[in-house]
């Protein structure tokens, strides 16, 4: 739910309002990096806003546009862990991919982070709003609160979403590994 009172900001002011707390989390995901990556935190947070801008989507404040945000920097890091890994497929059988693994690995690993993506695609389809609680959650490090106020629910929903996407995923990537699929 929006603040009635908070009137409706430009996508140019909001980016600049969210983008030191945006750089920092796409930092914690390159903390371990091998340097010279192609795509540093920096570009991922500026690709985002170019998907932002070039969208009609409007943002009617910060939690919205941070929302918004998640989306693009989930669309623009799994474009770059692609075209990177195109030309690697059937070289090698991947590994494991846990949830908890992707949580607090704190790096980038191109098969956990393809395996979550295509995860949280087929959570969409059962869905929307769980997956758009671990976007949330995941890609732009939204707290609960924020994320309610964005869908328009309690923290508690917000908290008992979290909770089920997180087992329904947790579930669904060890499945994956099994099947080495």
């Amino acid at each position: 739910m929006s603040d009635p009172e908070q009137p409706q900001q430009g996508t140019e002011v909001l980016f600049a309002v969210v983008y030191d707390e945006l750089r920092r989390l796409a930092q914690s995901w390159w903390r371990d990096q091998v340097p010279g990556q192609t795509l540093q935190p920096t570009a991922l947070v500026h690709e985002a806003y170019m998907k932002i801008a070039k969208s009609d989507t409007p943002t009617k404040n910060q939690e919205h546009f941070r929302a918004v945000a998640a989306k693009a920097m989930r669309h623009a890091l799994i474009e770059h862990v692609r075209s990177k890994n195109s030309l690697k497929r059937g070289s090698g059988k991947r590994s494991s991919v846990t949830l908890t693994g992707i949580e607090s690995n704190g790096h980038l690993d191109p098969a956990m982070i393809l395996a979550l993506d295509e995860a949280i695609g087929e959570l969409e389809q059962l869905d929307q709003r769980k997956a758009r609680v671990v976007e949330m959650r995941y890609f732009a490090g939204m707290q609960d609160e924020e994320i309610a106020r964005v869908l328009d629910v309690t923290d508690r929903t917000v908290r008992t979403d979290w909770r089920s996407a997180r087992a329904w995923l947790s579930s669904r990537l060890a499945q994956e590994g099994e099947d080495g699929s």
